[in-house]
């Protein structure tokens, strides 16, 4: 396999990765503000890729100013949509189509790592914690079965601050028992997060298999130590995906 580009344009920041075909050379990431600068600043002495491959879900724009920095290998960029079968992964959307990108390669990737473990049929809860949160339900047979959508930590401070006069406190930090405003602000939302993650986990718990958990995006440090149960941080789970996929068209 020849040396594939995977992109993962996120809602704040664009994440990629250069896989040789035997592993990952290099990753980076940086603010989409600042996509203009890739091609200079990240990429500038990287191998050409054969294939450049990617997920976004940042919108035309992004993707637009993405591919102006592709233009320096020439090399044309595929973008992935969500399928109704693809990498071990059966698809239950109602309209398959509508599942965001970056969702559907986490899921890829997870499944792929319990398959390549040997894991199966473990059920498992795939969390990708950005400026949104996606807590999606893989059972042991790979059947994508639904999945949540709640916004990210800063984005919950933000909009009690945005809309609370009496929120607007100095940022906190976790705490059992919190006494103070910010402690409690930052308590709560990471409890929210966790909550989540612990109910869809349960309604996946059989007697038989324990479930999996899955934890990516650039809160995923902020959240594991507060989730139930086995939890594997894995920072670049979509671009595993990414690639996963690449390999598969």
């Amino acid at each position: 396999m020849s040396r594939i580009l995977a992109l993962d344009i996120g809602n704040s920041r664009t994440k990629w990765g250069l896989h040789s075909g035997r592993g990952w050379i290099a990753f980076g990431a940086t603010p989409n503000g600042d996509i203009g600068t890739l091609a200079l600043r990240e990429w500038q002495n990287l191998p050409r890729p054969a294939q450049v491959v990617g997920v976004n879900v940042a919108g035309e724009r992004a993707r637009m100013r993405v591919e102006a920095q592709l233009a320096r290998w020439r090399t044309p960029a595929q973008w992935l949509a969500a399928s109704a079968a693809a990498g071990g992964v059966l698809n239950r959307y109602e309209q398959p189509a509508q599942l965001g990108a970056d969702r559907w390669a986490a899921l890829v990737a997870a499944r792929q790592r319990l398959l390549t473990a040997e894991l199966f049929p473990q059920p498992a809860v795939v969390v990708n914690v950005g400026t949104a949160v996606t807590v999606d339900a893989l059972d042991g047979e790979g059947v994508f079965r639904g999945g949540l959508i709640l916004p990210g930590l800063q984005l919950m401070l933000r909009s009690l601050a945005d809309h609370t006069a009496g929120l607007k406190v100095p940022a906190g930090s976790f705490q059992d028992f919190p006494t103070n405003t910010g402690d409690a602000l930052y308590s709560g939302a990471t409890q929210a997060i966790a909550g989540a993650i612990r109910m869809m986990r349960a309604r996946l718990a059989s007697p038989t298999a324990e479930v999996k958990c899955f934890l990516s995006g650039g809160a995923a440090g902020e959240i594991a130590p507060h989730v139930d149960g086995a939890v594997e941080v894995v920072e670049h789970l979509v671009l595993e995906g990414v690639l996963a996929l690449a390999d598969t068209d």
